[in-house]
């Protein structure tokens, strides 16, 4: 009988989902892994790996719960004579509170729903998930794993911001996000890459949500993400770093409150916003020949990610490697031909066929010639969660059905 630990990865509209063995195998992939996907939308769907990919129906106004029971009946049905003995959850933000993993009680709870406001597409679900499985089964242990966690190192010149004192002294800074992406990269770099991985090392996490970690001794030093997942570059409908002015100026002439500016910034800006057809870069490049908006999105993405390149490339006083992961980084090959044709400047080159035929693997792209290796290697959110959730698994546990 082996004892399992479920990853639970919540976003505003999919549960990605995972399950390990514990302790963790050499080998990082999950017994099975899935994701119930468009739980908000007209055509949810429920998809395990190696499986063919089901439609949900819900007959609740609750369709969010009901997904979640979806994941642990299906959990619990092919455990067999396994255990879970915990169920780790993503949770992107830890405020200044919570910088390690911790198990989750009521107080754990009431602490992290005072974070909502700083990650409101992503926090109040991660901590729905908890609070549902806290009643149905409050013996079993859950684990939340802070995406915060990992820019813990960030010097205080990084994490401070240039208002006023007293903001500071009340939590107001710069946190960094997508930490359990770039707390991967620290672990499977240096594996396959060795010393190189370890000097002055950019990580692009490019995905529908996007930001760039500056890296030394596998440590953050700097990050785009601040004090809120809206900062940094433009993302699939995330505005990324912008003129306070223009917020003030946005308010006062279209009269907007707070919570309809928030809806602007959050969900109608970025790709969406500048082009008005998609926030997805492939549907974006197929179009953009013909149409202005499209080409401009675009121009502007690129130019967003090679201008923060050079700013961390500065702040770490030169560039060893790049390595673009998440769904973007790791399967457009176009954007990533744009990215670095604009790097060049820091002698950096790709090999073209390495990077044409490279979809969603682990490899170097970077030509023999060139001073910079440029790599992409693919992200493991999910083991990473497993397995900084080890040292708190309970040394014994007796199962229980999840309802």
């Amino acid at each position: 009988m082996n004892d399992c630990i479920l990853v639970l990865n919540c976003g505003s509209s999919s549960i990605k989902f995972a399950l390990f063995n514990t302790p963790l195998p050499h080998q990082r992939t999950p017994l099975w892994s899935g994701k119930a996907d468009g739980i908000t939308g007209s055509a949810p769907t429920f998809s395990v790996s190696g499986q063919a990919t089901e439609n949900l129906s819900f007959e609740t106004d609750a369709p969010y719960h009901e997904a979640l029971v979806r994941i642990r009946d299906y959990t619990v049905n092919r455990l067999g004579n396994n255990r879970l003995v915990a169920v780790a959850h993503r949770v992107v933000h830890g405020g200044a509170k919570y910088s390690a993993p911790v198990q989750v009680d009521h107080q754990v709870l009431a602490d992290l729903r005072s974070y909502i406001p700083l990650a409101p597409l992503h926090q109040p679900f991660a901590l729905d998930a908890i609070e549902s499985l806290l009643h149905a089964q409050p013996g079993l242990t859950q684990i939340v794993c802070f995406d915060t966690a990992f820019h813990h190192t960030l010097p205080r010149v990084e994490k401070m911001l240039p208002i006023p004192y007293p903001a500071w002294e009340r939590g107001v800074q710069r946190y960094g996000f997508h930490g359990l992406s770039y707390e991967y990269m620290s672990v499977v770099l240096p594996e396959r890459y060795g010393d190189l991985a370890r000097g002055n090392t950019i990580v692009a996490h490019l995905g529908s949500g996007a930001s760039l970690c500056a890296m030394r001794g596998l440590r953050s030093m700097a990050t785009t993400m601040g004090f809120s997942a809206l900062d940094g570059l433009m993302m699939g409908t995330r505005c990324g770093s912008l003129d306070p002015g223009v917020l003030l100026y946005m308010m006062e002439t279209e009269e907007l409150s707070p919570q309809q500016l928030g809806h602007v910034l959050y969900h109608e800006s970025g790709l969406y916003g500048v082009s008005g057809i998609s926030a997805d870069p492939r549907a974006l490049i197929a179009v953009e020949h013909d149409n202005p908006r499209a080409f401009d999105a675009l121009a502007l993405y690129v130019r967003r990610i090679v201008r923060e390149i050079g700013a961390l490339a500065a702040v770490l006083g030169g560039l060893d490697m790049l390595v673009f992961t998440a769904g973007i980084g790791e399967h457009n090959d176009e954007l990533r031909r744009r990215i670095c044709d604009a790097l060049q400047f820091l002698g950096l080159t790709l090999h073209d066929q390495a990077n044409r035929t490279n979809q969603g693997h682990a490899a170097l792209i970077s030509s023999s010639r060139s001073r910079v290796a440029v790599a992409v290697e693919p992200t493991n959110e999910e083991w990473m969660a497993a397995s900084l959730s080890q040292p708190l698994l309970p040394m014994t546990s007796l199962y229980c059905n999840v309802v």
